[in-house]
C-alpha cells in the first residue's frame, strides 16, 4: 500500500479514505459522531483511544480521540461553533487515513513522532440546532476567560492537562469572505493568532506561522487565488489567542465558500490535505524550513467582498422612480430545514446589494444585459413562459427581499416578456 507523497495525491486519495454513508457536514450530529468514535478502538485498539472528557450543557458527551505515541503532543478541535461543521467530518476522514495507512513509512513516522489529541464537535448542542452558540446562548470562542460554558471549561482543562505544543482550531467562515480585493472566494483562511495587542512574535507563534506556510504551499496549487489570512487583531476573550498566551500556539483554519453548486466535497478535500500536510511537516521536522514570508504574504480576508450571485447590468425597478440599470447581489449561506421529519441542507439567500457592484466577487455571475429582473410571483411560472410585465408593485426589488427572482427578456413587437431564467433560493 503506497501512501500519497504530494498534496495532489492526498487530494485525490480523500475519495478512498472518506467515511462512506455520512450525510453532508451540516447534517452530521452528535449521535453519529459518538457512534463512529466508539468504533475506533474496536477496529484498531492499538491505534486509537477514546475518552469522554466532558459533557455539554444538555448532557452530550465530549469525546477525545488519542492516537500516536510521539513526544510532541498536538491538540485539534472542531465545531466550537455549532454551524461550522466541515472540519468535524474532515477529522473523521483523517482517522480513517491513519488507520488504513498506518504501516506506510510516512504515516508510521507521523504516529511515532506525534501524539494527536482530537476533539471533534466541541459544541454538540449547537450542532444539533445548527446554530453558532451553545445551548446557553454563549459563543464558546468568547469564553476562554470567564469559562461560563462546560464546553469551554473542558477545552481549557484539556490544554492544561496535555500541555500540547500546538493546537489546531478548526472553523468555518462567512460565505461573504473574499481574498483581499481580488473578488476570489476565501475557500480556506489561515491565522497564527496573536497573544497580545501588540501582535508580537514568540517562538510558539513563529512555529504556528511556519505551519500556516506549509498549509499554504500544500493548498495553493489546489485552490489558486483562494487562500486568505484571517484578521490577526488580538481578541482578549478568544480561545485561540489565549492558548498562545498560556503556552500553546495555535493554527486557525477557517473554511469558506467554494465556487461550485456542490461545495462540501472540495472543501472537505482541502481540509484533509491541510491537516495531513501540516502534521507530516511537524513529524518530519520540515516545518522548521518553512519560509515565514509565505505566511506573511497571504492576502488578508475581505469579510464582505464576496456574494453568492451577482446579476450584472439588468433593468431594475426600485421602490420608487423609473427603471434603471443596476447589478443585483445575492448573499447566501447553508441552512438546515426540516420538513415532515426529514432534515436537509438548503441554500438560503436574499438580496444583499443593489447598484454598482463591480467591486464584489461572486460564486456565480449572470449577464443581465437586456433583461429585466423582477420578484418571482406565486404560482406555476416556468422558464420559457411568455408574460406581461408585472404591475408596478410586483416589479420592485430592494435589499432584504428573498432571492426569488425571474429574469425577463422583452419580446418585440408583442409587448410580452419571455422568462429567461428563474432564480430561487430558500427562505
Amino acid at each position: 500500500m503506497t501512501a500519497p507523497a504530494t498534496p495532489r495525491e492526498l487530494f485525490d486519495l480523500w475519495a478512498e479514505v472518506r467515511l462512506q454513508g455520512l450525510p453532508p457536514p451540516a447534517l452530521v450530529r452528535h449521535a453519529l459522531v459518538a457512534a463512529h468514535l466508539r468504533r475506533l478502538p474496536t477496529e484498531a485498539p492499538d491505534l486509537f483511544q477514546v475518552e469522554e472528557v466532558g459533557r455539554s450543557v444538555e448532557g452530550r458527551s465530549l469525546n477525545l480521540v488519542r492516537t500516536g505515541t510521539g513526544p510532541r503532543h498536538i491538540l485539534l478541535w472542531s465545531q466550537m461553533h455549532g454551524d461550522e461543521p466541515t472540519a468535524t467530518t474532515a477529522l473523521l476522514d483523517l482517522f480513517e487515513y491513519l488507520r488504513r495507512y498506518r504501516e506506510h513509512p510516512r504515516v508510521a513516522r507521523l504516529l511515532s513522532a506525534l501524539t494527536l489529541h482530537a476533539l471533534p464537535m466541541l459544541n454538540p448542542d449547537g450542532a444539533e440546532r445548527f446554530q453558532r452558540r451553545n445551548a446557553q446562548g454563549i459563543d464558546i470562542n468568547r469564553d476562554a476567560l470567564a469559562l461560563q460554558t462546560p464546553e469551554g471549561r473542558t477545552l481549557k482543562a484539556l490544554r492544561d492537562r496535555l500541555q500540547p505544543s500546538l493546537g489546531f482550531n478548526l472553523h468555518n467562515q462567512s460565505w461573504r469572505t473574499a481574498v483581499g480585493g481580488t473578488g476570489r472566494p476565501a475557500s480556506i483562511s489561515l491565522l497564527a493568532p496573536a497573544f497580545d495587542a501588540t501582535r508580537g512574535d514568540n517562538p510558539g507563534r513563529v512555529l504556528a506561522k511556519k505551519v500556516c506556510a506549509v498549509i499554504r504551499d500544500a493548498l495553493e496549487p489546489l485552490a489558486p487565488g483562494q487562500l486568505g489570512r484571517y484578521d490577526d487583531s488580538f481578541e482578549v476573550r478568544a480561545f485561540g489567542d489565549n492558548l498562545v498566551r498560556w503556552g500553546t500556539p495555535t493554527v486557525l483554519i477557517e473554511t469558506g465558500p467554494w465556487p461550485s453548486p456542490e461545495p462540501d466535497e472540495p472543501l472537505l478535500r482541502l481540509n484533509f490535505v491541510a491537516l495531513v500536510s501540516a502534521l507530516e511537516s511537524l513529524a518530519s521536522g520540515a516545518v522548521e524550513l518553512a519560509d515565514l514570508a509565505r505566511y506573511e504574504s497571504i492576502p488578508f480576508n475581505d469579510s464582505k467582498g464576496m456574494l453568492h450571485l451577482v446579476i450584472r447590468g439588468a433593468h431594475v425597478f426600485g421602490e420608487a422612480g423609473e427603471a434603471f440599470v443596476a447589478d443585483i447581489g445575492v448573499a447566501a449561506a447553508q441552512a438546515v430545514r426540516t420538513r415532515e421529519g426529514t432534515a436537509s441542507v438548503v441554500l438560503s439567500g436574499s438580496i444583499e446589494e443593489l447598484g454598482d457592484l463591480r467591486v464584489y466577487g461572486a460564486v456565480e455571475g449572470v449577464d443581465g444585459a437586456g433583461l429585466t429582473v423582477v420578484p418571482l410571483p406565486p404560482g406555476g411560472v416556468k422558464e420559457g413562459d411568455l408574460l406581461p410585465l408585472p404591475p408596478r408593485s410586483g416589479r420592485e426589488l430592494r435589499v432584504g427581499l428573498p432571492a426569488e427572482l425571474m429574469l425577463l427578456r422583452p419580446v418585440v413587437p408583442s409587448g410580452t416578456y419571455r422568462v429567461e431564467r428563474i432564480i430561487r433560493y430558500e427562505r
